[in-house]
């Protein structure tokens, strides 16, 4: 029994130790394998650290690239923007520039047609001058209408009617009407008074033979064409007009210029009636005192008459119209702040 259990027992050592030898050996594999894989592990956690501070060190140089651009961006914008707001200034500063040139373009135009349609208004009152008028609102009128601004729309129409109104007056041209009498004015000293013409000589001069006459006869035959001359033969079918002394004749010629001037004065005041008698009084006067067979006489004659067929009996308008809507557009300008 002794023996048997000292047999068992051994071999329950032996089986014991072969079983720890065995587990030692398992556990000194499990720890080689073990750290194998760690170190395995470890080297590639190294690998990928490298790996990771290589990827880091790119994106730290990748923002810092991106930084520096944003930098570079920020500055270029900076600019931009400095040179957008010198931009925008200089808009705004054209911008009010162009509106001043405006503005005193307009107050240009408005001046230049105020100063033609005054001077007109002038003309018209004082001369009657309706064609200068007439010239002068179509003149204004053009200057607007090349213009083009809706706000000069008010004063076209104006102007419009005002054009409408000289253009339905009688065709009586005043200015011309002053002209014809200041040039009959002007040739009263030219019209032969009625007595003043001589008669053509009926005579011939003898015509002497060369080397056949005597000086003597030559003389006498001088002499007595002198002495034929002194008596002129007219034939007078009318009445016979009276004689009039040098001084008469002057104060003749002055009366009929101061005839002449009152009726242009007549005419610029449009004073028919005053103007129909100074010229009836001149037209009798030249037909009592002048030679009606001469040229200048028939001439003046004829002008008078037809300056007496005018007619002077209108009323004349006035473009006060015009004046006013330009002033007023003026005043109107005026009020508006710059």
């Amino acid at each position: 029994m002794d023996g048997t259990e000292r047999k068992s027992s051994n071999g329950r050592r032996i089986a014991i130790a072969m079983l720890v030898v065995a587990v030692l050996a398992l556990l000194a594999w499990v720890w080689l394998d073990a750290r194998e894989r760690i170190g395995a592990t470890q080297q590639e956690l190294a690998r990928r650290l490298r790996d990771i501070e290589a990827d880091a060190r790119d994106a730290r140089s990748l923002a810092r690239l991106a930084q520096e651009g944003t930098r570079e961006m920020q500055a270029r914008l900076g600019a931009l923007e400095g040179k957008l707001a010198d931009a925008q200034s200089q808009q705004v500063a054209l911008q009010a520039l162009y509106q001043d040139l405006s503005r005193n373009r307009d107050e240009w135009q408005l001046a230049e047609v105020e100063q033609v349609l005054s001077v007109a208004a002038q003309q018209l009152q004082l001369s009657g001058n309706v064609r200068a008028a007439l010239l002068a609102l179509q003149l204004a009128e053009s200057r607007l209408a090349r213009t083009d601004r809706p706000q000069f729309v008010a004063v076209r129409r104006a102007l419009a009617r005002d054009i409408e109104r000289l253009q339905a007056l009688p065709a009586a041209d005043l200015p011309a009407l002053s002209r014809q009498l200041e040039a009959l004015v002007a040739g009263v000293d030219a019209l032969p008074l009625g007595l003043d013409g001589r008669a053509e000589s009926v005579e011939h001069k003898a015509k002497p033979a060369a080397g056949e006459q005597h000086a003597l006869a030559r003389v006498a035959a001088e002499l007595w064409g002198e002495i034929r001359q002194l008596i002129v033969v007219r034939r007078v079918d009318a009445p016979e007009p009276p004689l009039l002394a040098p001084t008469q004749a002057y104060f003749l010629r002055e009366n009929l210029r101061l005839r002449l001037l009152n009726a242009r004065m007549a005419l610029l005041a449009r004073n028919q009636a005053a103007f129909q008698e100074d010229l009836r009084a001149a037209q009798a006067w030249i037909r009592r005192y002048f030679d009606p067979r001469s040229k200048q006489t028939a001439d003046a004659l004829a002008q008078l008459k037809g300056l007496a067929s005018a007619s002077l009996s209108f009323e004349m308008p006035t473009i006060s119209e015009s004046l006013d809507a330009v002033r007023g557009y003026k005043v109107r300008r005026e009020r508006v702040p710059g």
